[in-house]
């Protein structure tokens, strides 16, 4: 079974669902409030687990009841609701999840009727994640890794390093956008922005221009569209531009997540790039329909249907 390792942050988000977003000094009424698992990097792990990896987390949660829920919610299976071929139930491996003092991370996540969000993380225990702990290095040179910015730079790199020297595949999701060091982007095999990560780390505004940009740094880059798809640019051929399925958002707050957990999965298991990112917008356009991160990712059953009628497809 293809196996992920993911390096990165584990929230819990705190959602209010408005019809439009506050401005400024505004107050207005919600309609409804959750808490709901995630943190970019959990919710890619589970995006990943659910597209039909094997996978382990490498992070942190706080002492508290909000991380005792976090890695609870990632180990159960019934949380996950995919099953190995032969009907064993699949969670997160969460050996690597460390607990460290004080409060867990929190996201706190405003949602209009249009399915946009605004976000304010608060990285609490995530902050503590500034090294590799005894055995992340193994773990990750047993996998394909996945690495994001919601936790210190410093263990970003140490994790692409390691990957690096023993030869395993990084895609980095370039999230919150900050200044990548170059000895950072020299260990990094696919980067994920999106557009606005793409023009803010290149400053250029269109999207294949960033892309282009970006090859100077990376080998390969996918920038990721919203509704608009997905356009993928390599070293030496045309980028490839990959619509999305036409969907109504409901909540667009794990979508993102979604592609690049599941995106992860179709190019371990060696799918051609336009399958892989057509399988990915697939799953990104049907957690975008549900409410919640973590809770809106599709499971790979659920995937492959809805990918075998999107006909405009090809691999």
């Amino acid at each position: 079974m293809t196996h992920i390792a993911v390096l990165g942050s584990t929230n819990m988000d705190l959602l209010a669902y408005v019809a439009k977003a506050p401005q400024r000094g505004e107050t207005v009424t919600g309609r409804e409030f959750r808490t709901i698992p995630g943190g970019k990097g959990a919710n890619q792990a589970v995006a990943a687990a659910h597209a039909g990896a094997d996978v382990s987390m490498i992070g942190a949660v706080g002492a508290d009841a909000f991380g005792s829920q976090l890695r609870t919610t990632l180990e159960l299976p019934q949380a996950l609701g995919f099953a190995r071929a032969g009907g064993t139930p699949m969670g997160v491996d969460t050996d690597h999840l460390r607990t460290t003092e004080g409060p867990s991370g929190t996201a706190h996540i405003v949602v209009d009727d249009e399915g946009g969000n605004e976000i304010v993380v608060i990285p609490g225990a995530n902050g503590t994640v500034d090294h590799l702990a005894p055995g992340d290095e193994a773990l990750i040179t047993s996998a394909d890794a996945l690495l994001q910015l919601e936790i210190p730079l410093a263990a970003v790199l140490a994790g692409a390093e390691a990957a690096r020297r023993h030869g395993v595949r990084t895609i980095l999701t370039p999230s919150p956008v900050q200044s990548l060091p170059p000895e950072l982007l020299a260990s990094i095999d696919l980067l994920v922005p999106n557009e606005h990560e793409a023009a803010a780390l290149t400053g250029l505004t269109d999207p294949g221009d960033a892309a282009t940009a970006l090859l100077d740094q990376v080998p390969e880059v996918v920038v990721t569209l919203g509704a608009a798809g997905s356009l993928y640019a390599t070293r030496g051929a045309e980028p490839l531009a990959v619509p999305a399925p036409r969907v109504t958002a409901v909540d667009s707050t794990g979508a993102g997540d979604t592609f690049v957990g599941t995106l992860a999965v179709a190019l371990a298991e060696g799918r051609p790039m336009r399958a892989a990112l057509a399988w990915a917008s697939t799953a990104a356009s049907l957690s975008a329909q549900r409410a919640g991160a973590s809770s809106s990712m599709p499971y790979r059953s659920e995937i492959d249907a809805q990918a075998a009628s999107n006909t405009r497809y090809t691999s």
